[in-house]
């Protein structure tokens, strides 16, 4: 008799197991479902953000230390680094302009009021302290800072600072990279080869090697090479790379008067972005693979397109695929 009943018994534990674990599931993927549909629905004002310059710093060692960090990377934290040796020799303010107060240049104007915030790239709620390891292990392929360094807590304060008149959960235009409309064709990185020649390589070099400077760092970064950001970074999404050019480059240009047309800023920028540079493990990026952004360049994807397309375009039939709105941010 007890043989008998056994296994039922034991089908029913197990029946018991799964279900809770279904229930588990289904339940975490309604939390991420929700912070994602937080994340897409933060305010965005629409008056340009333009951050304070450097002779308005206050009288604060911290606010200034955390300045001087991200104005010049190199000479504190870089190759030749005077506190650590952690990054690649480019400066935060390579890809965040004017120490991160230029409309429209990558800024940092958001930052303080909209962390802590959901990232669709890492599934989770990250702290300013963790986006900015992430810049410093993609853009700087470097390594991250522990948040108890006297560093981080000065990048820390200089942000704070800088966003101290943004109301929390507000995103002001401007302080995001312009996204431009996407083309009717695939970018050419034979195109922008040409553009790269005429308007790039007098600052960034024929070989997109940068302009050295003291320190191990660089005056003009490297676009690609093993100083260069990596393919886990922001700037090699081609629509983050596209719109930072147009608005931005070449150097001094800005988003009022730009001099590029957005074609040949997504050209130049698939060009950039076909070059060699270094490698980072992504494997834990994007799990919601549905939430991936269209211009993402490894898969695997929610839709029957090829990594190719997800690199270089053509981007309308991807983003007209899926029925949720895609993050472009």
């Amino acid at each position: 008799m007890k043989q008998h009943w056994f296994p039922v018994l034991l089908f029913f534990i197990i029946g018991i197991v799964v279900t809770h674990d279904c229930i588990k599931g289904y339940y975490r993927q309604q939390e991420a479902d929700q912070a994602f549909a937080a994340y897409q629905a933060r305010t965005v004002v629409h008056a340009p953000w333009q951050g304070p310059g450097a002779d308005q710093l206050p009288n604060d060692s911290l606010v200034r230390y955390g300045y001087a960090l991200v104005v010049n990377t190199a000479y504190y934290l870089g190759p030749q680094g005077k506190v650590a040796h952690l990054n690649n020799g480019m400066n935060c303010q390579h890809c965040h302009l004017q120490g991160g107060t230029l409309p429209f240049g990558n800024n940092f104007g958001k930052v303080y009021a909209t962390y802590p915030q959901y990232r669709p790239r890492n599934n989770a709620l990250q702290t300013i302290y963790d986006r900015v390891n992430d810049c410093l292990e993609r853009s700087l392929n470097g390594q991250p800072l522990d948040s108890s360094t006297h560093e981080m807590k000065a990048i820390y304060a200089y942000l704070q600072w800088l966003g101290r008149d943004v109301p929390k959960g507000v995103a002001l235009e401007g302080t995001s990279m312009m996204k431009l409309d996407y083309l009717d064709r695939a970018a050419n990185p034979e195109a922008g080869k040409q553009i790269y020649a005429a308007t790039c390589q007098r600052c960034h070099g024929d070989n997109g090697q940068g302009q050295a400077g003291a320190y191990g760092g660089f005056v003009y970064p490297p676009l690609w090479g093993p100083h260069s950001y990596n393919d886990g970074a922001g700037m090699y999404r081609l629509g983050t790379l596209a719109g930072f050019v147009r608005n931005n480059m070449p150097y001094g240009v800005n988003y009022q008067h730009p001099q590029l047309s957005e074609a040949a800023a997504w050209d130049v920028a698939a060009f950039i972005n076909s070059q060699p540079r270094p490698h980072k493990d992504q494997h834990t990026d994007w799990e919601q693979v549905a939430q991936k952004p269209v211009d993402y360049p490894f898969g695997p994807y929610a839709d029957p397109y090829t990594e190719q397309q997800h690199k270089y375009g053509p981007f309308k039939p991807i983003q007209l695929f899926s029925p949720i709105k895609h993050n472009r941010s």
